[in-house]
């Protein structure tokens, strides 16, 4: 890695000992019930003994922010039997530090930190963004957590016990390659170096809760180094899971390409926190926060009502946020239950639940409220711990109600008319037991969105993505108390995060299952593992549903298609038992490279190999992916797939083939049914014809359906159609 101008690099990239140059970029980042919701206890993880065995001998990499050492999610004392590090993984443990000796045991088997691309940028401040595998950020931790956390590790979050947190994966092993800093997140080069390791060291998995900052330049989007090197990483037999990113629900806001890597999305799940606050007027609103209730009735105060004798709105002009405690009279606040706006400020980051927090028990009041500001109406409100008594009205109807009843029992002085306090009262009722059993999964707004761009004059490519969804919405994990990327978690060992990071490595876990079961299975094989048991439904049979809007997201939500979902949301328990899968090797993705029209050089570039060596290509729809997306249809195409028998059972298997045509397509798959024994591959044939012009996505079906209970779906995408 080097600093060096445009011109500099033209000239070193002409030489012929210079395999490469390459642009480095930006990147960024992109629990307690989710294991039941997953359907782990009593599915995935009896079959391979239990939790205590569940993802042993695997090792899991993660290219992230780093690892808290000393959390009891990773450490490796608990109960049951023997747990030694796979021979195979080479990795060590670096001693630096801030990670000292004997950070690593036999569960956190290796931890590493990559810089040089920071450093050599001047941004890395050994001090201050601990150069060392220590996450000083939060990130890493809860992502390797979710994945791979100990079975049943209470949760402790401002005091207050909310369940054990497990892993989906408990047993699995885990290994760490930070290249992820809290003050600036990172870079290719770095990440690229990570992924390098990871493969040299023997891992099985590679989490990447990690994008790009933008979508990488040149001919097309494949050819980018992180994805680059992440296909040789599955040249070396590992799965790499990547999360789609955050920037939903847009279409084509995809962050992540290929068809080697597994792209998920996120959903929610079916547990709510939900407190909510009685007036005197008995009237109740819900609301949200993972807070205590008060015992009685308390008088209620706006924080703008009790200002300190000289300090007026003008002079702080965001007093109504609680952030200054000085800014407040203690006597018109003690006893009393404070009221604060929440504001867009929140949503940026520029105030926080915690300060306020503290303004409130500097004031000693007797709990806090939060109402709606019509600034971050729209925005979802987050379970925010709480150390006192409190919540969050996340309704703007609510919040009015609220501020409705407090005027109207103001009370002023009949000299200056100036507010002397209110008559309102009110009692917080608590928000530490959550709630179960909502429509779930949704696909969250956030969720980034199909089709794949092939290049970057937004091109279709007929590649699927996402590959699947799973929880990614409020999901508790493992948190460094000295972690900064969630200010309302500071100094807490448990946080509870949303994004597509949370819904990796869930997948990532229960890939860890797959691995464990079928040690021989290629990346495809996983892949294909995954996607074909997927589920269609929520857990009340209906669609699952797709949040369409950043503001007000559940009043936009439609059902989702396979450019939300991709092929459904995982299904633990059925991919352990696929029945049929869908392989591709290394050699099918380089026919697939060397297609692309100008890539010759650039495949020679990157992996050292000619395209001549390679007699045949491969169109992305002609790949043996688990689903089936074609672009642009013109008249009629043939796609082969073939698909192995895996299944235990010695007996032959016999499958029909059912389908669901996309609107303005005709779809024939032969053959309809086949026998098929342990170890054969059949080969299908499905024809396409387009009937009617049309620009829309449209979408289908095909349902292989075996006499011994397996049951193998396949998305298909049609976008443009034109019928000659």
């Amino acid at each position: 890695m080097a600093v060096i101008t445009q011109q500099q690099a033209d000239r070193l990239a002409a030489r012929e000992e210079v395999h490469n140059v390459v642009l480095d970029y930006p990147v960024k980042k992109a629990t307690t019930h989710t294991p039941q919701f997953l359907g782990l206890p009593r599915g995935a993880w009896p079959r391979e003994g239990g939790s205590e065995y569940a993802g042993e001998g695997v090792v899991i990499g993660f290219i992230d922010t780093g690892i808290d050492p000393t959390h009891p999610s990773f450490s490796d004392k608990v109960p049951g039997h023997s747990y030694p590090v796979p021979p195979r993984f080479t990795g060590v443990c670096e001693v630096t530090t801030g990670f000292p000796s004997g950070s690593c045991n036999r569960k956190l088997v290796g931890a590493r930190h990559f810089a040089e691309s920071a450093l050599s940028r001047g941004v890395l401040n050994s001090s201050q963004d601990d150069a060392s595998p220590f996450d000083g950020e939060g990130h890493g931790t809860h992502t390797a957590s979710v994945a791979a956390g100990n079975h049943g590790v209470p949760v402790v979050v401002c005091g207050h016990h909310l369940g054990n947190a497990s892993g989906m994966a408990p047993r699995a092993h885990v290994a760490i390659y930070k290249a992820l800093y809290k003050r600036f997140g990172g870079f290719a080069a770095d990440i690229i170096a990570a992924i390098d390791q990871a493969a040299q060291d023997g891992v099985d998995i590679i989490n990447l809760s990690i994008t790009p900052n933008r979508r990488p330049p040149g001919i097309a989007t494949f050819f980018n180094p992180i994805d680059m090197a992440l296909l040789s990483a599955v040249k070396a037999g590992i799965f790499v899971v990547q999360a789609a990113g955050n920037t939903g629900p847009a279409p084509k806001s995809m962050s992540s390409f290929s068809p080697w890597i597994f792209t998920v999305g996120a959903t929610s799940h079916d547990r709510v926190y939900t407190n909510s606050i009685i007036l005197g007027n008995n009237v109740t609103i819900s609301g949200v926060g993972l807070a205590s209730g008060t015992r009685t009735m308390h008088k209620l105060v706006l924080a703008a009502h009790a200002l300190r004798n000289g300090t007026t709105i003008m002079d702080a002009l965001y007093v109504g946020e609680c952030q200054d405690s000085s800014s407040y009279e203690l006597k018109l606040v003690n006893g009393k239950i404070l009221v604060c706006s929440y504001t867009v400020r929140f949503i940026l980051g520029v105030s926080t639940i915690k300060q306020a927090l503290l303004t409130a028990k500097n004031l000693t009041a007797a709990g806090l409220v939060f109402y709606m500001d019509p600034s971050s109406t729209g925005f979802q409100m987050t379970s925010t711990p709480m150390d006192i008594p409190g919540i969050l009205i996340s309704s703007p109807q609510d919040s009015l109600a609220l501020l409705q009843y407090y005027n109207t029992s103001l009370s002023r002085d009949n000299a200056s008319g100036k507010i002397v306090g209110s008559a309102s009262v009110a009692r917080i009722v608590g928000g530490m037991k959550p709630t179960y059993g909502i429509t779930a999964p949704k696909v969250m707004y956030f969720s980034a969105r199909g089709p794949d761009p092939e290049d970057d004059s937004f091109q279709d490519a007929d590649v699927m993505k996402p590959n699947l969804v799973a929880p990614g919405n409020s999901i508790w994990g493992a948190w460094s108390p000295l972690g900064i990327g969630t200010a309302d978690f500071q100094g807490e060992r448990f946080a509870m995060e949303s994004g597509t990071s949370m819904s990796a490595p869930h997948v990532t876990g229960i890939a860890a299952l797959i691995k464990q079961k079928f040690p021989h299975f290629t990346p495809a094989a996983t892949a294909s593992a995954l996607s074909t048991t997927a589920s269609l439904t929520d857990r009340k049979g209906g669609p699952i549903m797709a949040q369409r809007t950043v503001l007000n997201p559940d009043a936009t939500q439609t059902p989702a298609t396979p450019l939300d979902m991709g092929s459904g949301f995982v299904n633990a328990t059925a991919a352990l038992d696929p029945g049929l899968i869908f392989d591709i090797g290394y050699n099918e993705y380089m026919k697939f490279l060397c297609r692309i029209n100008g890539s010759s050089p650039v495949v020679l570039n990157y992996t050292g190999e000619s395209c001549s060596a390679y007699n045949s290509s491969l169109a992305a729809s002609d790949l043996n992916l688990p689903s089936v997306t074609i672009a642009k249809l013109v008249g009629t195409r043939t796609v082969l797939r073939w698909v192995t028998n895996i299944a235990a059972t010695v007996a032959n298997e016999t499958y029909t083939v059912g389908w669901k045509a996309p609107d303005s397509v005709s779809v024939k798959v032969s053959p309809a049914k086949f026998t098929i024994g342990n170890g054969q591959t059949r080969v299908l044939s499905l024809v396409f014809r387009a009937m009617k012009n049309g620009s829309v996505a449209s979408f289908g079906k095909i349902g292989i359906i075996g006499d011994r209970g397996h049951v193998v779906n396949i998305p298909v995408t049609v976008i443009y159609k034109i019928a000659v």
